[in-house]
């Protein structure tokens, strides 16, 4: 596999940016609409943005690891239901720190699933990073029974969420071994998009207008990160980049404080 760390921390940087653009969408819309109905349109919408890049090069869908890919798109649509349930209730920069799990789980996934060996300055990074998450779950009173207004099970949504999502980079870097990025986003643009599909018209609530602008930019931020993302995954070591998912914290708390007027404690 190959290794190029700086283009693939270019452009896990950039692809947390379109995630946090998208999280602040879900935000807007997860108060009216069910999680499962923005997922479907987020993949929806997604997969016009998708195909377009990957004009650029071949659209290739054949692949010979399609279980490879509904594993990874199954476990991808629980993390993207946690990430919709814990953003809607939580300020956007908090529920990014307390999703900061994933690339200490990145870390520590690496080593028996990619046979990986983490150097010490990468341990350092990621436990400094998740310092910031206890210290986080510390001043909500997690630990101690007192967390605020929100619901104690929001927290820890947003923390088992940082899991799931180690689980599915772990597949990305697997898959990409043998398939091109933009194959990947397609499969899971595709898989996803049937799966919210099924039990769409028993949870079908009609947006409005402005609700429905909203939720054809998540699609196409989605797609656009889903590409980065996985590009950037496939250009480096997992745990040489995983750190620099951390950059994330910064597009929150800007877009947090500018468009919900949440001031980070």
């Amino acid at each position: 596999m190959k290794h190029d760390l700086k283009r693939g921390a270019l452009l896990l940087v950039s692809a947390t940016f379109f995630i946090a653009l998208l999280n602040a969408l879900q935000k807007l819309t997860g108060s009216t609409l069910p999680a499962l109905e923005i997922i479907f349109f987020r993949n929806i919408f997604s997969l016009p943005f998708v195909l377009l890049i990957a004009s650029r090069t071949k659209i290739v869908l054949r692949t010979e690891h399609f279980t490879g890919h509904l594993l990874r798109s199954v476990v991808g649509l629980i993390s993207m239901i946690m990430v919709v349930i814990s953003v809607t209730r939580l300020p956007l920069a908090e529920q990014q720190v307390l999703s900061y799990t994933q690339p200490l789980f990145l870390v520590l996934l690496s080593i028996p699933l990619l046979k990986e060996k983490p150097s010490l300055q990468r341990w350092i990074a990621v436990c400094i990073g998740f310092t910031g998450v206890v210290v986080v779950a510390l001043g909500k009173g997690l630990l101690h029974g007192s967390a605020t207004a929100v619901p104690t099970w929001v927290y820890f949504i947003a923390l088992a969420q940082g899991a799931v999502g180690a689980l599915t980079t772990m597949q990305i870097r697997q898959l990409s071994a043998t398939e091109a990025s933009t194959t990947i986003s397609l499969w899971q643009a595709i898989l996803m998009t049937m799966m919210t599909a099924v039990p769409l018209p028993f949870i079908w609530t009609t947006p409005h207008m402005v609700d429905a602008i909203y939720l054809v930019a998540v699609g196409a931020f989605s797609g656009i990160s889903q590409v980065l993302q996985t590009e950037a995954f496939a250009s480096a070591q997992v745990s040489a980049i995983g750190p620099f998912a951390y950059s994330g914290l910064l597009w929150a708390a800007i877009i947090g404080w500018l468009g919900f007027k949440e001031v980070p404690g």
